[in-house]
């Protein structure tokens, strides 16, 4: 199937910024990026490629904006507004790959699950306080995002919003997902099949191989997730 663009990007964010800027250095022809929120103060430590005369103003906006004065060769588009189950298929069937710099967890499965039904290879990042986590799962999703995260966490669990984020872990997670993305556009198996952590307070990589999970939901044989059904995700925040 022909990609409208090569990269979709889920969140203009701290992980968004360093990752878009990595790929758009490495000559990636179109990024779409995705997210609502609106630029704040608070946000110019970690998401660095906006200024101060940005605050109030779109992120998906703002960054296209930033992007396009660097880059003029990137073809930039945006669409405001939060990936949620009844758009994430159409949004994700743009791409040839997604990265998902999302911070909260039911953003992550329904791009995850999105991405397998639609076959799509996604990038998944993030970073809470000192520690990032990346993983590439292949357009045939296997193994995937379920495989090690399974569910949804039914308890409060920690994201940067909650537990903060260090402004350089961000970069790192960000500068991984876009040396996973760049290399899955070109054909590179071996982005596959292992997730990177990164800890910021020892300045230790490690990158691990896993497996896919036997019975798995998602990718697994008689995988029962095939469809997105609303209420697997409407009791969380998909922002």
């Amino acid at each position: 199937m022909n990609r409208a663009v090569d990269v979709l990007l889920v969140g203009a964010g701290g992980i968004g910024h360093p990752a878009a800027l990595g790929l758009a250095a490495a000559g990636t022809g179109s990024l779409l990026i995705v997210d609502d929120d609106q630029v704040e103060l608070s946000n110019l430590h970690r998401q660095i490629l906006f200024r101060d005369e940005d605050v109030g103003r779109s992120k998906p906006e703002a960054l296209a904006g930033a992007l396009s004065s660097r880059f003029p060769a990137l073809a930039v588009t945006v669409l405001p507004g939060r990936i949620l189950p009844d758009t994430a298929l159409d949004r994700v069937s743009r791409a040839r790959v997604v990265v998902d710099a999302t911070d909260n967890f039911a953003s992550r499965f329904l791009i995850a699950d999105a991405c397998r039904i639609a076959g799509v290879p996604v990038v998944h990042a993030a970073a809470v306080k000192w520690r990032a986590t990346v993983i590439a799962v292949p357009a045939e999703g296997r193994p995937c995002y379920r495989c090690l995260f399974e569910d949804i966490p039914r308890e409060d669990a920690p994201d940067c919003a909650t537990a903060g984020v260090a402004g350089p872990v961000c970069g790192v997670a960000g500068a991984l997902a876009a040396d996973r993305a760049m290399r899955i556009l070109a054909g590179d198996a071996s982005a596959f099949g292992s997730i990177v952590t990164y800890d910021g307070r020892g300045d230790r990589l490690r990158e691990v191989r896993v497996a896919a999970r036997p019975g798995c939901p998602l990718c697994g044989e008689g995988r029962t997730i095939t469809t997105i059904t609303p209420d697997r995700y409407e009791a969380y925040d998909c922002s």
